[in-house]
């Protein structure tokens, strides 16, 4: 016997269609905007304006915002400050510095000033002694010297008039023996240059994440970063590890450190071999699974990082 043939009532052909072109309308919509958040995501964030002084927005444990008149612009310059549990009570005792060289361009002094979180914990638990740290407005183009651009000297700023402001504001250590220098990134590069070119203004020096990469196509390439910035021939970590190491004088402890995770972690590797074959001496911290991130670093070994810095300072 043949099956009688079912017929779908005409309104109810009507709702079936609707539900299915509202459906597939749904369905766009979702598609468009998922792609609109991937294109949000994958444009690179603008830049913030420079600033040479960037309040402080959080309050962090230890942690203050200060400025200085610089002397060669003419206007005042940030700086956050570190001053370490017991400072305020022991009016008597000084303390060795460590400046610490954000990543990340243009410079900013409150970019990396969420370590002091590890810098606190720490030193209050007595795992390390204090110290006191200092984080860097590293300038237009971080810890460069921009000769051809006005107010552009961040080395210079830091190295010639945030030093001896903090050893005249604050109760340092103020000589090399006291004094140490570390960075992430950006930093890593900062602090590689500055240290190479500076050995008599410290005596510790803690390089991390560094572009060696970046630092070396500037100096196969004559100062050259890319077409519309260009740094003085011979101002770049692998042109001024040469140089020091014809003359290490006075003798730099070096503490290279990054995360295998990190982009920058090869060519961190190629910068100790090169440092290797030009018998200058460092030790590494080399942190599996971790990214490109000072704060992850510091999460699984800071106390370490700072240990290095104390022995160095207690060295001398």
């Amino acid at each position: 016997m043949l099956a009688k043939t079912r017929r779908i009532a005409p309104s109810f052909r009507l709702i079936f269609a609707s539900f299915v072109l509202l459906f597939l309308t749904n369905s766009a919509w979702a598609w468009q905007a998922t792609q609109a958040k991937r294109k949000q995501k994958s444009k690179p964030k603008a830049s913030q304006p420079f600033r040479w002084v960037n309040p402080l927005k959080q309050e962090l444990p230890g942690v203050t915002h200060a400025t200085f008149r610089s002397p060669s612009m003419g206007f005042d310059v940030g700086y956050c400050i570190f001053l370490p549990p017991g400072y305020k009570e022991k009016p008597e005792q000084r303390y060795p510095v460590v400046y610490y060289l954000h990543g990340g361009r243009p410079g900013s002094e409150i970019k990396s000033v969420r370590l002091a979180t590890f810098l606190q914990k720490h030193m209050q638990s007595g795992a390390v002694s204090p110290m006191i740290y200092v984080f860097v407005n590293g300038g237009p183009v971080s810890h460069y010297n921009m000769v051809d651009r006005e107010n552009a000297m961040g080395e210079d700023v830091f190295v010639k008039e945030l030093i001896p402001h903090i050893d005249a504001t604050y109760r340092t250590i103020a000589q090399r023996n006291g004094r140490g220098i570390e960075g992430f990134s950006q930093g890593g590069r900062g602090t590689t240059r500055i240290m190479f070119k500076h050995p008599d203004l410290f005596c510790s020096a803690a390089p991390g994440g560094a572009g060696y990469a970046t630092e070396k196509r500037i100096s196969e390439e004559n100062g050259r970063e890319r077409a519309n910035l260009v740094f003085s021939p011979g101002d770049n970590t692998w042109d001024l590890a040469r140089k020091y190491a014809q003359s290490p004088q006075p003798p730099l402890r070096i503490l290279i450190h990054v995360g295998t995770k990190g982009f920058n972690y090869e060519n961190n590797l190629e910068y100790m071999k090169f440092l290797q074959s030009l018998k200058i001496p460092f030790e590494k911290i080399i942190v599996p699974d971790v990214p490109h991130s000072a704060y992850k670093i510091y999460e699984k070994r800071g106390l370490d990082l700072m240990k290095f810095h104390a022995a160095s300072f207690q060295s001398k």
